[in-house]
């Protein structure tokens, strides 16, 4: 009877709790499909410029002149004061590079004043010719588009001659200037930049410290033609837009003839593929962006032309709805890998401007959901919607998607994504001196960084998103929006001309037109007749994630338990009996009109199928324990596992030898120091290249294993999951050595032994092969999915596989097992798995147990997570 009473308690507040549910669903479903009226938009709209005046002015008082907010420590990040963060740090020129990104943001703000007085300041103080060497891609798309959107501002506000009477071109000279000094970088055979460059010496001098790069990413390259066209066609200078339409020119010839589609990342002196792994996501995004920006800014048909080429190829082979996953260039039909990164938000927006609006809404419902199920996007999440790098950078691509989508559907709905955006930010990331990055969704705890594109776009979608075109102090359809959010005039087409000698030839390519191929899109035409198409199209991705999914009641005879509500009882009671359970997805149908009502009590059965679970990709924790003198083995450090290159789970007595920096510390160029490198572990900074690029330059200069230390600040294994490297998307077989992955604060310490002893020994291994510590076992897992027995099924056999019959009676719960005869040759489960027993109570419970099986807690034990 204890048993039964404890199986009607479950059900009761089973029943409590989906009601909750359904009645938080309802609210939830009626708010974010409510329209909203002006009042709300405009509390919501100041509460963006409060939130704008928060981090504008948090930056403007504890860091400008700097680079960058510091939020946590309220203070400016200065290039060389500040440790070295690898490949981030390439964004930092010394030239106020936050105020330089947010100018035209003040002037959509309507910040009219707060614009002039950034300009004065930016004229006054910014200096472009520093000795320092920069990203050629970060600083054309936040520096030289930042001062061409301002400039573009400036002139428009002189000419409605209320302010900026002073004003004579400043801003573009600068632009100018910028230019010019970039320009070196397309010095190359191929017409591909240089993915550095030193401000004040180029790329080539002895003194540039750089010019030893052979790769670039297709972003990269093909992300110039916007700024570099606008700088040419507003100053009159062509040589800009013509070595921005070179580097577009290349990227087209090499891209896949078969399959249209092009790689990650490119040799900038042969043309060759590096990486050859396809998708809108990071490496690739904005050349994307750009082809179609291109043809929308500057009216030249080529572009469009290379655009649509690109975009069928994309739907047929990359969009998976409402997945975007990457896939081989040459071997486009199988994905390379189940995840995908934030970045890749910006493609629904892309779309919306192609006019294709079911795949946009599609996969920004499942970024939606994503956002629901972790707060933010994370840097990069699995195809099962878990977490594959956790850190939220604040990054507004999200945000951007949802503007374009309100702005083509007029769907309210997007109004209340835009509003939890805007919750979201002032509840996990504003803090006293700014907003912070997130450095990983799943613990909340926060970066020491505010990038300057959160001033730059973030703010400027969301305060657009809940304005009209009348609140705006310009007509924001005279522009197009840069992919760092500054605005460029699309009057360049035709009031500024072409610059002679750049207009790009191209072979015609056959492809079949679509509706929107060469013109405008128009929901009456794609959607007619039914205004709420796009809450049709989302509906079908609603529960995507498992998050928020309604309770059914379904008719008698029949339980379905609600295995996707997190936190209710009977799934946390039974997962502490051992018993792993996953839903079944299809409901079987049936006449329930023709059944009979039953009163009372009667015995139910629940077919359990019993089947093995797929593993679950598990990071193996790895230990570097320091061995020499003074340490002997008691400093130990926690560390992650590569994915390639030696496992150590399978190395016995792990890797062990002296710890040698590798020059450069990054290892992405030649190793300078192989001869002491040689038959050592070489320790190497994260940051500038792929894990696997350093692991082959220091194979190849005879390192034993690397140990490979995080670039972030602050970052440790007890706030960050540990996670596996990976390797470059092609074929790591030919790495052997040992690898290991450090967060900052441990990596600390094995640099301040290395500087405090000369020779200091490691041993690399994994954490359950450490000294002292015997191996762990791995528990076993099973799959039980449960269903209602058809009448008479079991006694005839109907039931597939091995299975556990529940049985639910007056007499209390039974549980036996009932193995189905296997052919010969067939699978059977091991003698472990068929361990199970029944034991009668006094109380008529029956307990599951096996030889290795828990006990199952008694009633009083509290079961809520």
């Amino acid at each position: 009877m204890v048993m039964m009473v404890m199986m009607m308690r479950m059900m009761m507040m089973l029943m409590f709790n989906s009601l909750l549910i359904t009645g938080l669903l309802g609210w939830v479903k009626c708010q974010e499909s409510h329209s909203m009226t002006p009042e709300e938009k405009t509390v919501i709209r100041d509460q963006i410029v409060e939130m704008f005046d928060h981090a504008y002015g948090s930056y403007m008082k504890h860091a400008y002149p700097a680079d960058e907010l510091m939020p946590l420590s309220c203070r400016g990040r200065v290039r060389g004061q500040e440790p070295n963060r690898g490949d981030i740090d390439d964004s930092l020129g010394k030239f106020s590079l936050t105020l330089i990104d947010t100018l035209d943001t003040l002037v959509v703000l309507n910040k009219l004043d707060e614009f002039e007085d950034a300009v004065r300041k930016a004229l006054r103080d910014v200096r472009l010719d520093n000795d320092v060497v920069v990203s050629v891609f970060e600083t054309n798309i936040r520096v030289l588009g930042g001062l061409l959107g301002a400039h573009v501002m400036a002139d428009l506000l002189r000419q409605r001659g209320d302010r900026m009477q002073w004003y004579r071109d400043e801003l573009l000279h600068m632009a100018k200037e910028l230019g010019h000094r970039l320009l070196p970088a397309f010095n190359t055979t191929s017409g591909l930049p240089y993915p550095k460059v030193n401000l004040r010496h180029g790329v080539l001098s002895p003194l540039s410290r750089t010019g030893t790069e052979s790769d670039t990413c297709t972003a990269c390259a093909g992300t110039m033609i916007l700024e570099f066209a606008a700088l040419s066609r507003l100053s009159g200078e062509s040589v800009f837009e013509e070595h921005a339409r070179k580097a577009m020119d290349v990227l087209w010839e090499r891209r896949q003839k078969g399959s249209d589609l092009v790689g990650t990342v490119i040799n900038i002196h042969n043309g060759e593929w590096v990486r050859r792994e396809s998708g809108v996501g990071a490496g690739i995004d904005s050349y994307y962006e750009y082809l179609m920006k291109a043809y929308i800014l500057l009216g030249d048909n080529v572009f469009l032309e290379r655009f649509n080429i690109h975009y069928s190829a994309i739907m047929k082979y990359i969009s998976q709805p409402p997945l975007l996953l990457n896939v081989h260039m040459h071997n486009p039909t199988v994905s390379v890998r189940s995840w995908m990164d934030s970045l890749l938000a910006f493609f629904p927006g892309l779309q919306v401007l192609r006019g294709d609006l079911k795949p946009a809404i599609e996969t920004h419902e499942m970024l939606y959901q994503v956002t629901k199920q972790h707060k933010f996007l994370p840097e990069a999440f699995t195809t099962e919607f878990r977490v594959h790098w956790g850190q939220h950078l604040l990054r507004p691509e999200f945000a951007e998607s949802t503007y374009y989508l309100y702005k083509a559907t007029g769907d309210p709905y997007y109004l209340r994504v835009g509003q939890s955006i805007v919750e979201k930010l002032n509840a996990y990331t504003r803090v006293p001196c700014g907003f912070a990055a997130v450095q990983d969704v799943r613990t909340g705890a926060h970066e020491d960084r505010m990038d300057s594109f959160f001033l730059a776009e973030m703010f400027k979608y969301l305060y657009l998103l809940f304005s009209e075109k009348s609140q705006l102090p310009i007509n924001i359809d005279d522009y197009i929006f840069t992919t760092e959010a500054h605005l460029l005039p699309v009057s360049l087409s035709t009031t500024q001309p072409s610059c002679q000698g750049n207009v790009t030839e191209m072979i015609p390519v056959s492809q079949e037109d679509d509706l929107f191929t060469h013109s405008c899109p128009s929901t009456e035409t794609l959607f007619p007749n039914n205004p709420s198409f796009a809450k049709t199209i989302r509906d079908s991705y609603k529960y995507l994630t498992g998050v928020g999914r309604a309770f059914r009641p379904l008719p008698v005879r029949e339980i379905e338990l609600p295995l996707h509500d997190n936190g209710m009882e009977p799934v946390e009671f039974l997962k502490s009996m051992g018993i792993s359970l996953t839903p079944l997805n299809e409901v079987t149908a049936g006449d329930y009109g023709s059944q009979k009502e039953h009163k009372g009590v009667y015995r139910v059965k629940l077919v359990a199928e019993v089947s093995q679970t797929l593993e679950e990709e598990e990071v193996v924790p790895h230990v570097v324990q320091l061995i020499s003198p003074p340490y002997l083995g008691r400093t130990v450090l926690t560390a992650g596992p590569a994915k390639f290159g030696m496992d150590l789970s399978k190395q016995e007595h792990g890797v062990k030898g002296r710890l040698v920096r590798a020059c450069p510390y990054t290892a992405c160029g030649p190793i300078d120091n192989a001869m002491e490198i040689k038959g050592h572990i070489a320790l190497a900074l994260r940051g500038d290249c792929m894990f696997a690029v350093k692991a082959r330059r220091l194979q190849e200069a005879g390192a034993i294993g690397v140990i490979f230390i995080d670039h972030r600040e602050g970052s440790n294994s007890e706030d960050t999951p540990l996670f596996q490297m990976v390797g470059d998307g092609d074929s790591t077989e030919d790495i052997t050595l040992a690898l290991v992955f450090l967060f900052s604060r441990e990596g600390a310490v094995l640099t301040a032994a290395l500087e405090e002893h000369n020779n200091v020994d490691v041993l690399l291994l994994a954490k359950e092969r450490e000294m002292g510590h015997g191996k762990t076992v791995k528990p076993f897992g099973m799959n039980i999915k449960l269903r209602l027995a058809e009448e008479g099924e079991l006694e005839e056999g109907a039931a597939r596989g091995p299975t556990l019959e529940f049985v639910l009676g007056k007499e209390g719960v039974l549980l036996k097992e009932e193995e189905e005869e296997e052919p010969q040759g067939g699978g059977r489960p091991s003698q472990e798995q068929q361990q199970f027993c029944e034991k009668a109570t006094e109380d008529a419970r029956t307990e599951p147990c096996s030889a290795d099986s828990p006990q199952t807690p008694n009633s009083g034990t509290d079961t809520n997570p």
